[in-house]
């Protein structure tokens, strides 16, 4: 059940982020960085925690669930640190995941012809 579960959390924001492609004339960049912040609203607003819950994986990859780490990140360290914890949670939440981004990527252009 989780596995379908998580097929349809996931299908239906990549379905909306088709849509919104497909509908307006917002380019994929737009999207990306519409589906980002509002990830990021939906958790600072503990809406987005609900959806993880219910969705699994297939409300944490996408990108609302990146937005979702960023501001979780935030709000466990302001708690623990206060002020300073705004800095310092983007960091400590997301970081394997931009690294892994990085690293990846270049080990990709590294094997592979990219086209210019």
């Amino acid at each position: 059940m989780d596995y379908l579960l998580a097929f349809l959390v996931g299908g239906t924001i990549c379905a909306l982020g088709q849509l919104l492609m497909d509908l307006t004339p917002l380019t994929p960049a737009h999207v990306l960085v519409l589906f980002v912040c509002t990830g990021a609203i939906l958790s600072g607003l503990g809406i987005y925690e609900a959806i993880v819950e219910f969705g699994g994986a297939g409300a944490t990859i996408p990108l609302p669930g990146f937005g979702h780490t960023l501001t979780s990140g935030v709000i466990q360290e302001i708690e623990a640190r206060g002020f300073w914890g705004i800095f310092s949670g983007v960091l400590e939440n997301a970081s394997v995941g931009v690294v892994a981004a990085v690293v990846v990527g270049l080990f990709i252009s590294l094997i592979f012809n990219p086209k210019g």
